[in-house]
């Protein structure tokens, strides 16, 4: 019954598109700079989802908190830029110029690594032996404090990003516009997923992560240090989230109380999408989200304001068709 029911829901949207496309009769170049445009929110959603899947695959919770670790790199970065701005490094030259981008996009790891540590202490360390509905309700109010104490602190107002003129305006593919924000974001958003992966597959830290999701208990006594390992868990995670904070701040040119809210449940739809607790996984279904809604708003006929219901929708179908993901879950026996 699913079966048929997933099938007719398919045909159903490939006849909408297929009747849009005769009716609109977009030009190619159109679908590219959407598919461009989708790569590059596809990037900011995989560095986020990472740090989903990185936690679930060592706690087996969901950390609800992830989107407002974005949010807090997103204003230190903001912070970072505005000091970088009135000491005159970024009308210096170019050299100076990337050196001091590096700093800003710097100082927003920096502080998300400190907020997720210091989640992992105070909110999810103490009830890390308590039934599993427990951390995730934390997990929610950690995310409700964050976003409330920021808006307290700073109001409710956006903060703007100016972009310098190294990244300002972009370059021409033929008939396709790319902003330089935009090609620097998928950029480094792919070297920082190759570099994660290869700490978790190749390093040392890597293999006691592995060890650590497999089994706590028979972790512990060979030698592994549990709650270390875990902490550099949020720490990866988190740095990641700070990275995507900033990029997306120069990208949108703003960042707010809430700006880490929805973006943290779609990168969640993206873990979900590719199969929680796998890191290819999360690549895999974070960039096929990002084409999709930027894609799907045009192909289906509807306004782009509701990309959003398209990407909830992507996350209730895959929940009721394929719950492990494309991919599939990545559990242990024991977890399973």
């Amino acid at each position: 019954m699913l079966r048929a029911l997933g099938v007719l829901i398919l045909i159903l949207v490939i006849w909408r598109i297929y009747t849009v496309g005769m009716a609109e009769n977009y030009p190619a170049s159109f679908w590219i700079s959407q598919a461009l445009n989708g790569l590059v929110l596809g990037g900011v959603y995989a560095l986020v989802a990472l740090g989903y899947t990185l936690v679930y695959g060592i706690l087996l919770m969901i950390n609800f908190a992830h989107g407002e670790v974005v949010m807090i790199g997103g204003f230190a970065g903001f912070f970072a830029l505005q000091f970088f701005t009135a000491i005159g490094w970024l009308e210096g030259s170019a050299a100076l110029v990337a050196f001091a981008l590096l700093l800003i996009v710097g100082a927003g790891m920096l502080a998300s690594v400190l907020t997720g540590v210091t989640l992992e202490r105070v909110a999810y360390r103490p009830l890390r032996g308590a039934p599993r509905l427990v951390p995730l309700i934390s997990a929610i109010g950690a995310s409700l404090f964050l976003q409330y104490s920021v808006l307290l602190i700073f109001g409710v107002s956006p903060r703007v990003y100016q972009k310098p003129a190294l990244i300002a305006g972009g370059f021409r593919v033929g008939d396709v516009f790319v902003p330089y924000t935009g090609a620097i974001i998928f950029t480094t958003s792919l070297l920082l997923m190759l570099a994660l992966y290869l700490i978790v597959q190749r390093s040392k830290l890597g293999k006691a992560m592995r060890a650590v999701a497999e089994d706590k208990g028979t972790a512990a006594l060979m030698g592994i240090d549990v709650n270390q390992v875990i902490v550099f868990t949020f720490i990866l995670g988190s740095a990641l989230a700070g990275a995507a904070g900033v990029m997306l701040g120069f990208h949108n040119t703003i960042v707010k109380f809430n700006s880490g809210f929805i973006l943290g449940l779609k990168a969640f739809t993206a873990a979900v999408l590719g199969g929680i607790g796998n890191i290819p996984g999360a690549m895999m279904g974070a960039l096929l989200l990002g084409l999709i809604e930027a894609i799907g708003p045009s192909a289906l006929g509807i306004p782009t304001e509701y990309k959003d219901i398209i990407s909830f929708s992507v996350l209730v179908l895959i929940l009721i068709f394929r719950p492990s993901g494309l991919l599939g879950e990545v559990l242990s026996e024991k977890k399973a």
